[in-house]
C-alpha cells in the first residue's frame, strides 16, 4: 500500500496555508524575508526530526542546502532569526489549526465537529522545578541553573504536581484538533473555555461539548443551553436546585453518558499522540523547549502535525490516529 512522503505532507500544508491566507491575509505579509507558511514547513520539519535548539536547526540548513530550494530562499536565516520567528508563530498556529480543523469536517464524516471534547494536559517544565516558596519571592537559588521562570505550578491527576504548561486541546470524537490554546500550568481550565466561549459558540456551533468537572458551571450551562450547545459535564458539586436536577437527569440520558465516557477514550489518547510527536514520553512529559513563548508554539505545531497526519491518513486510506507513517516520513 503506497503512504505519504514528506513531499506529500509538505504540500497538503502549503495548500491548506494557501487557503487559509485567503480567508484571513492578516497572518502573512508581503514584508517578510521568510514568510510564516514555509517557517511553519521548517519548523515541523525541525521538530520532527527533534531539532529544537536554533543554533543546530541553522548549522542543519547550512548541512541541507537543498532545503533552501525547497523553501524558495536564497539565505539562511540567522539563529536569532529562526528563534524571533518561532516565537512569533502562536497566534498564526493558532487560526490555522482551527481552520484545518473546519477544512476536515467537510473532506471526511469521521472528522465532523458535532461532537466535541475538551480537556487540559500538563507538561513539565525544560529544567529543574522552581520551589513555590521560592517563585512566589521571586527567588532564585544560586545554584539553580537553566530554570525556566515563565513555568507555574498545578496538579495532575496522573502525575502529581507539575511544574510546567498545559495544554488546553478541543477535538471531536475521533480526536481530530480543533482548537488548542497552551498556558502556564496555573491557569485554570475554566479561564479558558471562557476565553474560547465565542468561537466555541459562534464558530465551530457543535451540538455537544464534553468536558470534565472543572468546567462546570451553572451560568456557563444555561448561556450555551441558549445558543444550541449542550455543555455536558459530571457536574458531580451541582445537585441541588430545580434546573441542576434536571440537567442531571438529562446528562445521564443514553446518548449523553455515553458522550461523557467516551470523553476520556478520546482526549487522553490524543495527548499521548502530541507526546509522540515531540518525544517526550517520559513521566510528566518534559518539554524540550523552555519559556512560554517557545513552549506555545512548540505545542500548538505538534497539534498542526497531527491534524496534517489525519488528513492524510484519510486521503491514503490509513488509520485515522496513525502518526507513525508522518514521523517516519520526516525522519
Amino acid at each position: 500500500m503506497p503512504t505519504p512522503t514528506m513531499d506529500d505532507y509538505v504540500k497538503l500544508l502549503c495548500t491548506l496555508f494557501e487557503r487559509f491566507v485567503q480567508e484571513h491575509p492578516e497572518h502573512e505579509s508581503a514584508l517578510l524575508r521568510y514568510s510564516n507558511q514555509m517557517m511553519i514547513v521548517l519548523f515541523t520539519i525541525f521538530e520532527l526530526r527533534r531539532i529544537f535548539k536554533f543554533k543546530a536547526q541553522r548549522r542543519w540548513l547550512e548541512d541541507h542546502p537543498e532545503m533552501l530550494q525547497r523553501l524558495g530562499w536564497t539565505s539562511i536565516p540567522h539563529r536569532v532569526t529562526l528563534s524571533r520567528r518561532y516565537k512569533t508563530l502562536y497566534p498564526v498556529l493558532q487560526a490555522f489549526v482551527q481552520f484545518v480543523g473546519q477544512y476536515a469536517r467537510e473532506v471526511d464524516a469521521r472528522l465532523r465537529q458535532r461532537h466535541l471534547v475538551s480537556d487540559k494536559s500538563l507538561f513539565k517544565a525544560l529544567g529543574p522545578v522552581w520551589h513555590e516558596v521560592d517563585r512566589q519571592a521571586q527567588r532564585i537559588p544560586a545554584k539553580l541553573r537553566h530554570l525556566d521562570t515563565d513555568a507555574t505550578w498545578s496538579k495532575s491527576g496522573y502525575h502529581g504536581w507539575v511544574y510546567g504548561y498545559g495544554l488546553h486541546l478541543t477535538c471531536n470524537e475521533a480526536a481530530c484538533p480543533a482548537l488548542v490554546q497552551v498556558e502556564t500550568a496555573a491557569v485554570a481550565e475554566a479561564t479558558v473555555i471562557e476565553q474560547q466561549e465565542p468561537t466555541s459558540l459562534q464558530t465551530l456551533k457543535p451540538q455537544t461539548l464534553a468536558a470534565d468537572n472543572r468546567y462546570a458551571k451553572a451560568s456557563r450551562l444555561r448561556r450555551w443551553a441558549k445558543q444550541g450547545v449542550v455543555l455536558l459535564t459530571p457536574a458531580s458539586q451541582w445537585r441541588k436546585g430545580r434546573f441542576a436536577q434536571a440537567y442531571q437527569r438529562y446528562r445521564k440520558q443514553p446518548v449523553n453518558a455515553r458522550r461523557l465516557r467516551l470523553r476520556r477514550t478520546t482526549i487522553e489518547p490524543l495527548f499521548d499522540l502530541i507526546t509522540k510527536v515531540l518525544g517526550t514520553t517520559a513521566k510528566q512529559k518534559q518539554l524540550p523547549v523552555q519559556f512560554l513563548p517557545n513552549v506555545r508554539t512548540c505545542l500548538a505545531l505538534a497539534t498542526l502535525s497531527l491534524q496534517l497526519a489525519m488528513l492524510a491518513n484519510s486521503i491514503w486510506g490509513l488509520p485515522l490516529r496513525n502518526i507513525s507513517t508522518m514521523i517516519t516520513a520526516f525522519s
